[in-house]
């Protein structure tokens, strides 16, 4: 009798390899599936690690590309950012990741989908409504919520006492005092030490970016220019490169952001399942290009729209760190906010220095600002008396108000 096929979602880590091995004992046939995007990993020696264990296949995917373009590309141009202060790098990594495995499930005739995922955290809640959404009838083994599974193991000690029972490789390099979770647009860190959240992260904890206050002396002046809200060529002025890429941009503008100390935040978040949590993030690249988009979008969008726009980028936010990227209120909502971008292009200019991103200026064929109208040297159509009706106006209310206000 033939054994169900497993998609693993596997890291080439300590959980994902013991649930590897646990996945196999339990008589399944697993494949392996690593996403390529952007992280720091080498993908043959945890092909080879995964092979040694005893996964049947190890399926190593690309998806850099599809990353920027389909999920970053899009997040800048809506906006995004949940609770007004963290930009989803690891929140959009998911849905695009999903869409990986559902393939591989597909080309390889499988059953279900397995992921380590812990029972506290967003991301199994992200996965798996990603995953359920692409193919309904999928079937999911998240082991961290299997009592058999956790009742087995309780912690890292338990797993690395069944690793080496059942002769997995495991890093000699010892573990940091915190958990990481990285991809081309960030680094996130959270757990361990940083549980605490008055313990400050130490400095060494970082790894995209240098500390602002040992960064480099020099700023740097770029130019990005955008499309419908996304960005098309970013121009690096004191190096003369241009890129237009959109892989090439977002690699770029994090070398760059990075050596300034740009992207770096420490920010307790509400997590969906209701548990508060303390995340350590560092975003260089997507720093610099929210910073610069949100400029240019006040320039040429209407202030109506701009502001209708606000309360779907803030409810879109929440739809994307929640784990409903595919869902029909994410699609209709992405659908009004890519309206609100058809006018959204011009050339931002920028400075980096020091952790910071300063805006030099702008420019944009389709501005809606009026150099004539908004002068103070002349009038331009707009006549000065009319605005003692429009003050008179707006202080009936306060007149009124003012009635049954004592002072």
């Amino acid at each position: 009798m033939a054994k169900e096929k497993v998609v693993l979602a596997y890291s080439g880590g300590l959980d994902t390899s013991c649930i590897l091995k646990w996945l196999i004992n339990k008589g399944y046939d697993v494949i392996c599936y690593m996403a390529n995007i952007g992280q720091d990993e080498d993908f043959n020696m945890a092909k080879e690690k995964a092979l040694k264990i005893g996964a049947s296949k190890v399926v190593i995917e690309d998806i850099r590309e599809d990353f920027v373009k389909c999920y970053v590309w899009p997040a800048i141009s809506y906006g995004l950012l949940y609770e007004n202060r963290y930009l989803l790098g690891t929140s959009l990594a998911r849905p695009c990741i999903s869409v990986g495995l559902i393939n591989c499930v597909k080309e390889n005739d499988a059953t279900y989908i397995a992921h380590g995922a812990t029972g506290k955290g967003n991301d199994q809640v992200r996965f798996e409504l990603s995953c359920y959404t692409l193919l309904p009838d999928i079937k999911i083994i998240a082991p961290w919520r299997i009592p058999e599974f956790i009742n087995r193991f309780e912690g890292r000690q338990d797993l690395l006492k069944f690793a080496a029972e059942n002769g997995i490789p495991v890093s000699v390099t010892p573990k940091a005092p915190w958990s990481m979770d990285a991809n081309l647009m960030h680094i996130s860190y959270e757990s361990g030490i940083l549980e605490d959240p008055n313990q400050e992260a130490p400095e060494d904890l970082f790894l995209m970016t240098t500390s602002p206050k040992t960064s480099v002396e020099a700023s740097t002046r770029l130019e990005i220019t955008f499309e419908k809200g996304v960005p098309i060529l970013l121009s690096v002025i004191e190096e003369g490169k241009i890129y237009s890429n959109p892989l090439d941009i977002m690699l770029a503008l994090n070398v760059l952001g990075g050596k300034h100390g740009i992207g770096r935040i420490d920010i307790v978040e509400n997590r969906f399942l209701g548990l508060k949590s303390r995340g350590v993030y560092e975003t260089p690249g997507v720093t610099i290009l929210h910073s610069a988009h949100t400029d240019l979008e006040v320039f040429c969008m209407d202030k109506e729209v701009y502001r209708v726009k606000q309360v779907l980028r803030e409810r879109l936010s929440d739809y994307v760190y929640n784990g409903f990227w595919f869902s029909p209120e994410g699609e209709y909502t992405r659908k009004c906010l890519d309206l609100s971008s058809e006018t959204i292009e011009g050339t931002v200019k920028i400075e980096l220095y020091k952790g910071s991103v300063t805006i030099l200026g702008r420019s944009s064929k389709s501005s809606l600002y009026n150099a004539d109208l908004v002068s103070m040297d002349k009038h331009a159509g707009f006549s000065p008396e009319d605005a003692t009706g429009f003050i008179n106006i707006q202080a009936i209310r306060l007149k009124e108000y003012n009635k049954f206000l004592k002072y």
